[in-house]
């Protein structure tokens, strides 16, 4: 595509514009210490989503993988089945429940997932009315392997999602992208073509990378698109 014609390399094409977010409203990030109890970081979780709607938080985000230990060996083990809900997915029913009662919307973090024989890293978005809004997997696995720091292949378990996630939600238009997804411009890009009003991007950085990423992406996505 020609550089006089930049819509034209975005695939795909810019959606219309929508009416950006006409008041300003409070974001709660939840930081949550995850155990091998499932049940417990359940119950841990909605606390959390309850102490920042209690604070004025019209849009709370959770980490990535917030049910389960973040191992290749418990991904299997705490998978859900998202679309079955109710008991084959109780992570997201809670989700549900709570953004329902508080009039809230969640960015849910993401859970392992279960869709036959393959697992996903998966990011559901609740609306206020408590209906899944949009599910994102994660595209760009991490695999590392760092001599004597840090080796992890989420790939050994874990399969790419292959689709771009936008979502129009109460609080504005909502990219969604988990952890390493900041790394690629190109989703980025992608959301602020569809004009996308602020990306969120679930994350679990491990120590020896990402002190020296998290923010330095953070910035970089925000300042080459021009969104929040």
């Amino acid at each position: 595509a020609s550089s006089f014609n930049p819509e034209q390399a975005r695939v795909p094409s810019a959606l219309p514009l929508p009416a950006p977010p006409l008041t300003k409203f409070n974001i709660g990030l939840c930081q949550l210490s995850v155990s091998a109890d499932k049940k417990r970081n359940i119950s841990h979780a909605k606390k959390a989503i309850e102490e920042a709607a209690s604070k004025g938080a019209k849009l709370v985000l959770l980490p990535e993988i917030w049910n389960s230990p973040y191992s290749n060996d418990s991904f299997p083990v705490y998978a859900e089945d998202i679309d079955a809900g109710g008991d084959a997915s109780p992570s997201t029913a809670m989700l549900s429940e709570v953004s329902k009662r508080l009039k809230i919307t969640i960015i849910g973090g993401s859970i392992p997932e279960r869709v036959g024989d393959r697992l996903y890293n998966t990011c559901c978005v609740f609306g206020t009315d408590g209906e899944l809004k949009a599910k994102h997997r994660k595209i760009h696995l991490f695999d590392i392997d760092i001599p004597g720091k840090i080796t992890f292949m989420e790939s050994k378990t874990l399969t790419a999602g292959e689709t771009p996630t936008i979502v129009d939600t109460d609080v504005g238009r909502i990219g969604i992208g988990i952890c390493y997804d900041i790394r690629f411009q190109e989703l980025a890009m992608i959301y602020a073509a569809r004009g996308a009003h602020l990306l969120c991007y679930p994350g679990a950085f491990n120590t020896t990378t990402g002190p020296l990423h998290w923010e330095l992406l953070q910035r970089a996505r925000a300042t080459d698109n021009q969104v929040h």
